[in-house]
């Protein structure tokens, strides 16, 4: 349906992260297909002609696995291991499509909440691409476990955006954008070529539908464009396997869906902040912390700290909560382990010493090491 789109030129860019999903790898056989594949191919190295940087997240490894093998039931060890089989011919896949050479980078949930870590793959990636290689990254699912997964690909996707900082994220599907309804049941469907604000209405029209072999579907697209609009990155969704739709993006213009960055720009901690999986663990805190964090940016003390959820240890990343309820007023590192912050729970922090016996900061969560998430909250910090 690419013929409901219209071209619209792209904003200017330098540094680009296209994700393609496993639908455009597969070749209706459980395996690796090399058709899709070396259209984007082409296009990547055309960017590398003129002197552009771009970073590929690519699924397939799964599939990759699971053409070799022959395997259909697969549960979460079966997947793992399939992931590890696969990742060698997916890459094969694309060496041998490429004139560049690739390079293979696996990340995990942890690789995006260590900060230290974070820093280390931020570095790789700006090395890889300085020195004229290709990064192909995809999610490190041969030691993830189900809790700590990023998840899907588009999501990654959007991390490893703001990660290197890159001027537009291009996500290749397997339909031709954003349509207000699906595609293929609603004769009524229109297609969306802009997106000024992803809103509740926009998340509405997507549906699941992500394959066999995916994870994602359109919904995951916008929650990682969502993301990247935040970081002041703009998203471009086309069909993959379109050629009309590939020529165009060689010429910097568009058929499909784009969604502009909207909201203030952050600055690249509070990216990393805002955007990284939390530990599983979270502070309560009471309402005159609630008023210093979200109205007058301050740090989070103890004597604000009313309750203290899950188990994490220090430099974990946790949310916080108001007193009742679920909705996540700010994210950030603690400086206390859950079992030593249980007790300075409510104490000032010039007790900290006594109580413990050592003493980490008057902080619990120090405001350069916070985000504010809450919607209505008027400081960011």
């Amino acid at each position: 349906m690419t013929s409901a789109f219209t071209e619209q030129p792209l904003p200017p860019w330098q540094r680009a992260v296209i994700k393609v999903g496993s639908s455009l790898l597969t070749d209706g056989k459980g395996g690796l297909g090399k058709r899709n594949a070396a259209a984007l191919a082409g296009l990547i190295g055309h960017f590398a002609d003129q002197g552009r940087e771009v970073l590929l997240v690519s699924s397939g490894a799964v599939a990759a696995g699971r053409g070799l093998l022959a395997r259909h039931n697969m549960g979460v060890i079966q997947r793992q291991a399939l992931a590890a089989i696969g990742q060698t011919p997916m890459l094969a896949l694309w060496q041998g499509l490429m004139e560049q050479p690739v390079a293979q980078v696996l990340l995990s949930h942890d690789d995006l909440r260590n900060r230290r870590r974070y820093l280390n793959a931020q570095s790789t990636l700006r090395e890889l691409l300085r020195i004229g290689a290709l990064p192909i990254i995809n999610e490190n699912d041969t030691v993830a476990v189900a809790e700590l997964k990023l998840g899907d690909n588009d999501n990654l996707a959007a991390a490893v955006a703001t990660m290197v900082e890159a001027d537009i994220l291009l996500i290749a599907t397997d339909t031709s954008g954003l349509f207000t309804g699906h595609p293929l049941e609603d004769p009524d469907a229109r297609p969306v070529p802009k997106i000024d604000e992803i809103t509740t209405d926009i998340m509405r029209m997507t549906s699941g539908g992500a394959g066999e072999l995916g994870t994602g579907g359109m919904y995951t697209k916008l929650e990682a464009a969502i993301k990247c609009a935040s970081a002041g990155i703009g998203t471009a969704l086309f069909c993959g396997h379109d050629a009309k739709a590939i020529a165009a993006l060689a010429e910097d213009r568009l058929l499909g869906t784009y969604i502009e960055p909207h909201g203030d720009q952050l600055v690249a901690r509070k990216q990393w902040l805002r955007h990284t999986p939390p530990s599983g663990g979270a502070i309560r805190i009471d309402p005159g912390a609630v008023e210093a964090l979200c109205e007058h940016g301050a740090s989070l003390l103890p004597g604000g700290v009313i309750g203290v959820e899950g188990d994490f240890s220090r430099d974990a990343m946790v949310d916080v909560l108001p007193a009742e309820g679920s909705c996540r007023l700010a994210r950030g590192l603690v400086q206390y382990q859950s079992s030593d912050l249980r007790r300075i729970a409510g104490h000032h922090s010039s007790d900290i010493q006594k109580l413990l016996g050592f003493d980490h900061g008057h902080s619990v969560i120090r405001r350069e090491d916070m985000v504010l998430l809450a919607p209505t909250s008027t400081a960011e910090f």
